[in-house]
């Protein structure tokens, strides 16, 4: 079984920035309720299709595949109806670890989280100077739900 377990954290400030060259995500969703989704995502030129699954806060059962570019186009264009998250993705190597900095565009401006993938639960990491408060216990953050409820129309 293929498993996701990833902490989510703010981030402060820009320091990030210089530390890796970002690339364009444009995701969507095909599937979404509290305990799975179904995701087309463009990275850059590649494309991939993933099924996640919640089993707790910070671990997903995670199945992804990658998938002909023109195809991904084509499902977000004509699948996702208005369920898109468009960012810049930083990788960003520390400590042994890499972080992926997510700078949101579009209805999600303003947000940028950083996500670290673990080994195993309670995996010991260390965190780098710019990242902030974890949020991962807050669904809110989740890709899926910024594609349902933009971070532009959250009471801040």
């Amino acid at each position: 079984m293929a498993l996701e377990i990833e902490h989510k954290f703010l981030v402060n400030g820009d320091a990030y920035r210089g530390l890796a060259e970002p690339v364009l995500y444009r995701q969507g969703y095909l599937c979404i309720d509290a305990k799975k989704e179904v995701r087309v995502r463009m990275a850059g030129e590649n494309a991939f299709i993933t099924i996640k699954s919640k089993i707790n806060e910070t671990v997903r059962q995670e199945f992804e595949y990658s998938i002909p570019a023109a195809d991904a186009q084509l499902m977000l264009n004509e699948s996702c109806e208005n369920r898109i998250v468009e960012k810049y993705r930083y990788r960003i190597p520390f400590a042994g670890k890499t972080w992926e900095v997510d700078k949101f565009l579009d209805k999600n401006t303003g947000l940028v989280v950083a996500e670290i993938e673990l080994e195993y639960e309670g995996e010991p990491f260390e965190k780098p100077d710019w990242v902030g408060q974890e949020v991962s216990g807050d669904d809110r953050y989740l890709n899926a739900a910024l594609a349902l409820n933009p971070y532009k129309n959250w009471n801040k």
